[in-house]
């Protein structure tokens, strides 16, 4: 009985062949509706894109806002996203250009935006505040400073990044 070879059936035959067949069309067909979910994220990321915003002779000590747009990628979609900047000279005479949304709820903040609180960053949804550097003042409901925007300068020309990042990346 040792001899005797292991013999498949007809029935385990058309079994096997019926799976490996089955299988093989289920595969041809997941294929490219698998590489169409995952085509996005296997494209190539833009490395720091940086948008002209204004002229480095005007700005001044004082935060001002200035608005820029630039054209966005979302996976298939490219659309035209506006953002805004709060930018001033420092002390130092570095630039310093921050987003102008709330750490807290995602508001937006304005300079001096409330006449109880000089020379700060006002958020008007729940009375957040920041100093002008853009630190967030203790004991207010936002929990991190504004994020800063990379950036730049050209020509004479601010150049500032697409995405603010936290103070701890910026």
């Amino acid at each position: 009985m040792a001899d005797k070879k292991q013999q498949v059936s007809r029935r385990q035959f058309l079994n096997y062949t019926l799976t490996g067949v089955g299988g093989f069309m289920a595969a041809g067909m997941l294929a490219p509706m698998v590489r169409f979910a995952i085509d996005p994220v296997l494209q190539p990321k833009k490395k720091g894109e940086f948008i002209s915003v204004v002229e480095v002779e005007k700005l001044t000590n004082e935060p001002q806002r200035f608005d820029f747009e630039f054209e966005q990628e979302d996976a298939w979609y490219t659309s035209t996203v506006t953002k805004s900047a709060w930018v001033y000279i420092d002390e130092n005479e570095d630039i310093i250009a921050m987003s102008p949304v709330c750490t807290h709820l995602g508001c937006t903040v304005s300079w001096e935006g409330n006449e109880d609180y000089p020379d700060q960053f006002f958020c008007p949804c729940h009375d957040g505040r920041y100093e002008k550097d853009g630190t967030n003042i203790k004991g207010t409901p936002p929990p991190e400073p504004l994020h800063r925007y990379e950036h730049q300068i050209d020509d004479g020309m601010l150049y500032l990044s697409t995405k603010a990042k936290p103070r701890g990346e910026a």
